[in-house]
């Protein structure tokens, strides 16, 4: 076998798609449109507030703060009139009346109305002028309570969409996550013999929760950064249009810089992505090989390796900050030039009267508000190139087909299905799982139902490939694997898959409870059964020994317990499926004499009435098989019963004179 080491998923991809991206990612945000319509709808409210919280203080200004300014209107040019530089009153109140009796000598009256220079304010006490400016106080408190609510509103606003973009956010992310394990799972082993571990593992978790802020912020707060920019911009321009186009002369800069900016960004964030997957992958291999490791102190080199990876990485980062720390203070730095060019220019148009105050301290928060959006997008587009790279990766798997083909049937046709299976039959099977090396060449042979087939030879020679292909883990590269006369191919796998148990050679056991790894695919079995199933596999006396028995839990592959007890389990769980068909796989290989016979006992009674077809490094276990076929070099070179293969004197009567040699060298 010849493992595909390309890492397809690794591989440079080409010019980015987000367009298409973005369409196949809507296939996960349409279950929940009707939130994320919500969301936009409230972002339009917030911009709407954030909008008017500047406009308000220009209002407190020109007509509380400083009366009398000019109101001629953002296209005025004409010089300010007298009176704007005087604060004008009603005498008509008694109040005022007396003050400005008091002060006659700064006052102006005509008619019921006197008028007081601004300069002339600073002689008149603070309580008299309290008085002569309730009318603007008051104006300037109801301002206030109005500023007040807007920010009170705007904050309720942003907690409600806040709230509804988080949920819908982390309910896609977990749509794509078991749409991605559900795939992941259905792809055929051949996928996984080419995919690390650690890599899978990037796809599901790290990239997954990249989208997390796509999902939660950007596919909204875009919204509400656009909706601001083009507030800002209209309000600006209803202003003062000539500041307004003076202020926009930075944009080109902007724009030559996201573009700039994103081109690089995307590439870095790709390479950070492989970066990770082979940082997951070299430390779940770390962590699988350990005992290897420590045992030939392979500590040094193997964290010269993961230290070059990982300073990989590190560059990766760097060069991300990079382009961050040259791009973000680009934008705040235009931001600031810009507020200087509307503090010069709009403060020559206050003093020549062609714009009011409040305009101007407006315009400048509005400046200021506008350049928010423009780093809050440049932000964003941070994380949506880093979505966009994970996405890249996430629908390369998703787009994976390398998957067993369906049954090969007519139209309106359904997949075959069995009750019971009578026979299975390989005829002119050639396998190989890369290229021209073909691991089995020209197989064929036949186990009926009730028969006990062996298959031996020395390693390498195709004996573990002949088991996979009848559960159809693979398909043959030519040739026909029959199951009752048909071609397997053309029935559904759960079909003939729950009539069949698999004993592996090095058997795998989940985290969880021995009975959880025994009874996966039992509701509530009965006491009687259970006692049953364990007294057949030779579980009970070790499983009794434990102090929790059953419902002892093991660790991941059960390493707690001995190679020969995660076999005796594997044994017991073939046992719970009451299978038609045993497909053993060197189930004696890794275990003591003693282990040997408990397990050799146990699969004796498993093999009662059934089919059994059993590969097997020690002779001794196929001895009293019904047939034995003898593998080498991917054929089927001998055939017969244990005594006719050793009267022929071939390759089996060579093989058992090796074995009876080592096991009597073993003995002595």
């Amino acid at each position: 076998m010849r493992p595909d080491y390309g890492y397809f998923e690794e591989t440079r991809l080409g010019k980015s798609h987000d367009a298409k991206l973005f369409k196949r990612l809507f296939a996960f945000v349409r279950p929940y449109r009707r939130m994320l319509i919500g969301s936009i709808g409230l972002v339009l409210l917030i911009t709407a507030l954030d909008l008017a919280l500047p406009y308000v203080t220009k209002i407190a200004i020109d007509r509380y703060i400083v009366p009398g300014a000019p109101s001629a209107g953002a296209h005025s040019t004409s010089a300010p009139s007298s009176e704007t530089r005087f604060l004008r009153v009603d005498t008509t109140d008694p109040v005022v009346k007396k003050i400005v009796r008091q002060y006659r000598h700064l006052f102006t009256v005509t008619g019921h109305t006197a008028r007081i220079s601004y300069t002339d304010l600073a002689h008149v006490k603070k309580r008299d002028l309290a008085l002569l400016r309730k009318n603007d106080i008051q104006g300037i408190g109801v301002v206030a309570v109005i500023f007040l609510a807007l920010v009170v509103f705007n904050f309720a606003f942003n907690f409600i969409q806040k709230m509804i973009m988080e949920v819908s956010g982390h309910m896609i992310m977990h749509d794509l996550r078991m749409a991605l394990f559900q795939h992941i799972q259905n792809l055929s082993m051949a996928f996984f013999t080419r995919n690390p571990v650690g890599r899978l593992v990037t796809r599901v978790t790290n990239d997954v929760q990249n989208m997390h802020e796509l999902f939660t912020s950007v596919i909204s707060m875009i919204f509400k950064d656009l909706f601001l920019l083009g507030g800002i911009a209209v309000v600006m321009l209803a202003l003062n249009w000539k500041l307004a186009l003076a202020s926009f002369a930075v944009l080109p800069i902007v724009l030559a810089a996201s573009l700039n900016f994103s081109k690089r960004a995307r590439n870095i964030f790709r390479e950070l992505r492989i970066k990770i997957a082979e940082i997951n992958t070299r430390f779940s291999e770390t962590i699988g090989g350990i005992r290897v490791i420590q045992l030939f102190q392979q500590e040094a080199n193997n964290y010269r390796r993961f230290r070059q990876l990982n300073h990989e990485n590190y560059l990766a980062g760097m060069r991300q900050i990079h382009v961050l720390a040259v791009f973000m203070p680009l934008i705040e730095l235009l931001g600031v030039v810009t507020t200087a060019l509307v503090i010069y220019y709009g403060g020559l148009r206050v003093l020549t009267g062609s714009l009011s105050l409040g305009a101007l301290v407006a315009f400048i928060s509005y400046i200021r508000m506008f350049f928010r959006p423009m780093r809050d997008l440049a932000e964003k587009y941070n994380i949506l190139q880093n979505a966009m790279a994970s996405a890249e990766r996430i629908f390369l798997i998703l787009d994976n087909t390398d998957v067993m083909p369906a049954p090969a049937l007519p139209a309106g046709r359904t997949p075959l299905t069995l009750d019971r299976i009578e026979e299975i039959r390989f005829d002119n099977v050639c396998f190989s799982y890369a290229g021209d090396e073909e691991v089995l060449k020209n197989v064929s042979f036949r186990i009926r139902s009730g028969e006990t087939v062996g298959i031996v030879g020395p390693t390498g020679a195709g004996k573990t490939s002949l088991i996979n292909l009848i559960p159809r883990f693979y398909d043959p590269t030519s040739g026909r694997v029959m199951l009752n006369g048909r071609r397997l191919m053309n029935f559904d796998p759960s079909s003939f898959r729950t009539r069949m148990a698999l004993v592996m050679q090095d058997p795998f056991l989940f985290s969880g409870t021995i009975r959880d790894n025994i009874f996966q695919a039992e509701d509530a079995p009965t006491d009687r059964l259970v006692s049953e199933i364990l007294e057949a596999s030779n579980c009970k006396p070790f499983i009794d020994r434990l102090p929790r028995g059953l419902d002892t839990v093991l660790t991941e592959g059960g390493a707690s317990i001995s190679s020969g007890e995660r076999q005796l389990i594997s044994i017991a769980r073939a046992f719970a499926r009451r299978p038609q068909l045993i497909l053993f796989d060197e189930a004696t290989s890794y275990v003591d004499s003693q282990t040997e016979r408990q397990i050799q006992q146990a699969l004796e009674k498993l093999m009662e009435n059934r089919t059994s077809l059993v590969v097997a490094h020690r002779l001794s276990t196929v001895r009293h098989a019904d047939r034995i076929l003898v593998i080498n070099r991917g054929r089927i070179i001998e055939s017969g019963t244990h005594v006719e293969l050793i009267n022929r004197q071939g390759f089996y009567f060579r093989l058992h004179q090796l074995h009876t040699g080592k096991e009597s060298a073993l003995d002595d």
